[in-house]
C-alpha cells in the first residue's frame, strides 16, 4: 500500500461524501424531522438494538484522521473515543466473522453535547440517509445508499485490495486506533489475504474443471464413423 494512494482516496472519499450528503439534503431532508429540534438527541445513534453501520477501512482511516485533527477534542477526548469503541466490542460482542450485519451496538462516535464527532468530514453511509420520516414514501430510496456504498468500496480496494472487509464501525476504529500497536489488524490481513487466495484458487480449479468438462463434452459428442 501507498500512503499517497491511501491519501488520494481518503480525498475522493471525502469529496463522494459531501456530494452523497449534500443530494439527500436537498431533495429528501425536507420531509424529515429537524434533528435540531428533536426530543431525544442522539436516541438514534445510540439504540443498541438498532445501531448495525458497517463501515470499510478506508472510511475507519477517514474517521481516525478526522478525529485526530479536530479541535474540538482533548486527548484526553480522543482516547476517550477509541475506549469507548473497544467497550462497545466487547459489551455486544462485535466480531469479524460470521453474520456481522446481525451484531447491533451504540455508535461510539456520537456524543452528547457535540452530536457526531464525523458529521461533516467522515460520516458512514447509512447514517447520511437516515433520518425521522413520518411517511416511509418521503424516504431516499435503497439504491442511492447502495450505489455511494459501491463506490466507497470501489475506493477502498484501490488502496488495499483485498485485506479488508464490512465491519462494524466499533470493531474497525479500534483496529485503525492510532494509540494502538496494530496486532489486531495485521492478524485479520493475514486472514483475509489467505482467504483471498483460496477462493481464488478455488476459482482457478471450478474454471478448468469447466474448460475439461466442456471438452470432454465437445468429444462425446463427436460423430460415430463406422
Amino acid at each position: 500500500m501507498s500512503r499517497s494512494t491511501e491519501a488520494a482516496a481518503l480525498t475522493k472519499l471525502q469529496r463522494l461524501k459531501t456530494s452523497y450528503q449534500t443530494s439527500i439534503r436537498r431533495a429528501y431532508e425536507h420531509a424529515a424531522e429537524d434533528c435540531r429540534t428533536c426530543r431525544t438527541p442522539g436516541a438514534c445513534c445510540l439504540d443498541a438494538h438498532f445501531v448495525n453501520v458497517h463501515i470499510t477501512r478506508l472510511e475507519a482511516v477517514a474517521i481516525r484522521e478526522t478525529i485526530e485533527r479536530t479541535p474540538r477534542l482533548s486527548e484526553d477526548e480522543k482516547r476517550a473515543l477509541y475506549l469507548r469503541a473497544r467497550q462497545a466490542v466487547r459489551r455486544y460482542s462485535l466480531r469479524a466473522s460470521g453474520d456481522t450485519f446481525s451484531q447491533t451496538f451504540a455508535c461510539p462516535l456520537y456524543v452528547p453535547r457535540l452530536g457526531c464527532l464525523v458529521h461533516r468530514r467522515a460520516k458512514p453511509a447509512p447514517c447520511i440517509q437516515h433520518a425521522c420520516y413520518a411517511n416511509w414514501e418521503d424516504l431516499p430510496p435503497d439504491s442511492l445508499q447502495a450505489r455511494a456504498e459501491h463506490r466507497v468500496e470501489e475506493l477502498n480496494r484501490e488502496v488495499y485490495g483485498a485485506e479488508w472487509a464490512w465491519l462494524p464501525l466499533p470493531l474497525w476504529l479500534t483496529l485503525v486506533d492510532p494509540r494502538g500497536d496494530g496486532a489486531e489488524l495485521e492478524i485479520l490481513i493475514r486472514e483475509w489475504t489467505r482467504r483471498g487466495r483460496q477462493q481464488k484458487s478455488n476459482s482457478n480449479h471450478h474454471a478448468r474443471r469447466k474448460k475439461i468438462d466442456a471438452r470432454n463434452k465437445k468429444v462425446r459428442s463427436l460423430p460415430v464413423i463406422s
